[in-house]
């Protein structure tokens, strides 16, 4: 999957991106999944719930990677 920030995004909060992509529905389950260690950005766990994603990074859950361009 892609997400293509906005001209004027220079990043995406992880759990905005995650609820946009519709992997989750809510804040709350974008937080649940995070912080059960679901989630890893460019190959690394993240627990951020709030974590910049910017141009560029990769971000893994379920075996499904969001590439963010």
């Amino acid at each position: 999957m892609i997400f293509e920030l906005k001209k004027e995004q220079e990043f995406i909060e992880l759990n905005k991106l995650l609820q946009i992509m519709r992997i989750t529905q809510t804040g709350g389950h974008s937080k649940i999944m995070i912080k059960n260690e679901e989630i890893t950005v460019n190959g690394e766990l993240e627990t951020r719930v709030r974590k910049k994603i910017y141009k560029g990074d990769i971000v893994t859950i379920e075996g499904k990677e969001i590439r963010v361009v």
